[in-house]
């Protein structure tokens, strides 16, 4: 189940493929060392190679029929067919990493782009063609299960897990016939992402604004991300209302295509016989990875019992911004004008190895070697994809895809990704292929907890004020967008699936006033801490994480099990260290709940939560601390 799962979200991406955004700092590719850029050869020596495997990969597809009706016969050919499908899918997978990571290096690149998109039938195919494998296995008795795995003892180790979520989801697998439905229904079910991305990356009409230097700007994706964060307030409003207030001309379009993908979920949690008081299609999401709807809705009630931590940053904000009241606009401006420390890669890779030492000496010199073996792309060319990622290669080693342009930022960024990197490679070396996949319940967790060594590593080696705000400041921001605003996003998607399982339409105008219902309820609107500007209501249209199945949750949920183990590990807890290591190791051989109490945190608890918010409170005591001290030397 987990596989089909990951192959639906591998077929999404290849259906919507990003705009390239271009960065200001940008440099030739050809003048970058050759250090510091992917090397792909280690996937695939040329693109005569990878288009080898593919044709042979497709060849493939139909030696699964072979095992058909025949699973329950023998271990060994129950073990077989899953060899089988899990060598198919691990092809599929290293493919897809080539020909994706290829085109993410030149997004105008023709060539690269046409064999990203040539894989997205062959993994429907994929999906189809083991669309009959879990029907299958569930009509094998339990007690013949049990004697297979004492006849052949690998099939349990290797795949013993994979058989018990198998088991775990009968309630919700369909016969054969029903399962290729559900499986060939992939190929249209991306179709509202996939106009989603061409639209709002590509065809919508672009506002322009003009700025207090006289400077007219063109505000696709990048230029809003990058106006977004001027210093002159009347430009940042100048920006949000031209950036939304385009958006929202377009809302009934952009409501039709979330109503579609809304349905879509509806759609697979009703085949799947997914029933829930809070939501099937919530329900259908988080079983596919062994998530109780609880651990959902108790992030929910913790945000709303918290917002009063929420609202005290946003005064503290608007405190050190210098004005009486706080504006939606405002959010990503620069607070502290007076740090502007740059870092160059060597000094960044050196940074974030002194900062990860507490993970161990092993921990440090692999990814040190990871750093020099150019696992990382790491600066911004033409073309190249904005942003960040890291994607794992099973039997390679994890990439990193990075913009580095010099800010502390870029540090973080570089921790963040080499945490999930190295959630891969210790996921990848322990465990076999089928279990090395770990679930995005804990995906953040790796990436998040490195931030936060980062941030203390840097504290505890500055004597500068202005510099020890600009840290306390960042981390704490960070708060606000990984889990107040994830959980904001989260809330959202849970109330407009709610309002089609109760038969409502979701336009344009209703997503506006439930959106703005929610900015209000987080931003203390009505308490006067913040004003929203009303073409702000259909930021909704700007988000594309609202067609990714309830995704964004697991933002906030891992921050607060990251900050609860980064605390653990800071404060020299006996066996912290050691815990924190095994998870790392546990890919998915457990239930993602389960490996995060073997870590040393029960995400079922709310006590995670409570801990996160006391380090979010104690940072800002220290901020505000630190303001004190400079008003007082200034007089004031």
């Amino acid at each position: 189940m987990k596989m089909k799962r990951v192959l639906m979200m591998v077929l999404i991406a290849f259906l919507a493929v990003p705009a390239a955004s271009v960065m200001v700092r940008s440099r030739d590719r050809d003048k970058v060392p050759a250090k510091d850029q992917w090397d792909l050869s280690d996937l695939y020596k040329t693109d005569q190679a990878w288009s080898q495997a593919k044709d042979s990969l497709v060849k493939s597809l139909p030696e699964l029929d072979q095992y058909k009706g025949e699973l329950g016969s023998s271990a060994k050919t129950l073990k077989a067919c899953l060899d089988l499908e899990y060598h198919l899918f691990q092809q599929y997978l290293r493919l897809s990493a080539y020909a994706s990571q290829k085109s993410d290096m030149d997004m105008r690149n023709a060539k690269a782009l046409e064999m990203r998109q040539s894989l997205g039938p062959i993994g429907a195919k994929l999906q189809a063609a083991g669309a009959w494998i879990n029907p299958e296995i569930l009509r094998i008795p339990q007690e013949t299960i049990q004697a297979f795995y004492r006849q052949a003892p690998d099939l349990e180790k290797v795949y013993g897990p994979v058989i018990k979520d198998i088991q775990r989801m009968k309630p919700h697998t369909l016969s054969p016939e029903g399962e290729r439905i559900v499986a060939d229904a992939g190929r249209m079910s991306g179709s509202p992402e996939s106009v989603y991305s061409v639209f709002s990356d590509a065809d919508i009409p672009r506002s322009k604004v003009t700025l207090s230097d006289g400077k007219t700007v063109t505000l696709d994706a990048a230029a809003y991300t990058k106006y977004r964060a001027v210093t002159n307030r009347k430009d940042r409003q100048a920006v949000f209302q031209a950036f939304f207030g385009n958006l929202n001309k377009f809302r009934g379009t952009f409501g039709s295509l979330l109503n579609a993908e809304v349905n879509k979920d509806e759609f697979y949690a009703e085949a799947r016989g997914y029933k829930s008081d809070v939501s099937p299609a919530l329900a259908a999401a988080l079983d596919e990875n062994n998530i109780p709807v609880e651990v959902y809705t108790n992030l929910l009630k913790n945000v709303h019992q918290y917002l009063p931590v929420l609202h005290r940053y946003l005064k503290l904000r608007a405190r050190i911004m210098g004005v009486k009241q706080l504006r939606y606009s405002d959010l990503y401006a620069p607070i502290f004008k007076d740090v502007d420390v740059k870092y160059t890669v060597p000094e960044a890779k050196k940074l974030v190895l002194k900062a990860l030492a507490p993970l161990g000496k092993d921990y440090v010199d692999t990814l040190a070697k990871g750093y020099d073996s150019r696992w990382v792309d790491f600066y911004p060319t033409p073309g190249k994809h904005s942003g960040a990622y890291e994607n794992a290669a099973y039997g390679v080693h994890p990439y990193m895809l990075l913009n580095f342009n010099g800010s502390y930022e870029d540090v973080s960024t570089l921790a963040h990704e080499s945490g999930h990197a190295m959630h891969s490679h210790y996921s990848d070396t322990a465990q076999p292929f089928p279990t090395s996949m770990y679930k995005i319940f804990v995906a953040e967790v790796a990436s998040t907890l490195n931030e936060n060594l980062l941030m203390h590593y840097m504290l505890n080696h500055t004597h500068d004020d202005g510099m020890k705000l600009f840290l306390l400041g960042t981390y704490v921001d960070n708060l606000r967008t990984t889990l107040f605003r994830q959980a904001q996003f989260a809330e959202f998607e849970l109330r407009i699936h709610q309002m089609v399982e109760n038969g409502q339409a979701l336009t344009g105008d209703n997503l506006n006033k439930v959106y703005a219902g929610i900015l209000n309820k987080y931003y203390g609107v009505d308490q006067g801490i913040c004003s929203v500007n009303p073409v702000c209501d259909a930021e909704w249209a700007y988000i594309p994480h609202f067609y990714y199945d309830f995704y964004v949750y697991s933002y906030a949920t891992s921050i607060t099990a990251s900050t609860a183990l980064a605390r653990m590990i800071e404060e020299g807890r006996p066996g912290a260290v050691k815990h924190y290591r095994k998870f790392l190791t546990l890919g998915d051989s457990l239930p993602p709940v389960d490996e995060l109490k073997a870590a040393g945190v029960d995400m079922t608890t709310d006590q995670p939560f409570k801990i996160t918010m006391k380090a979010m409170n104690e940072a800002m005591d220290q901020m505000e601390a630190i303001l004190n001290r400079m008003d007082k030397k200034a007089g004031k």
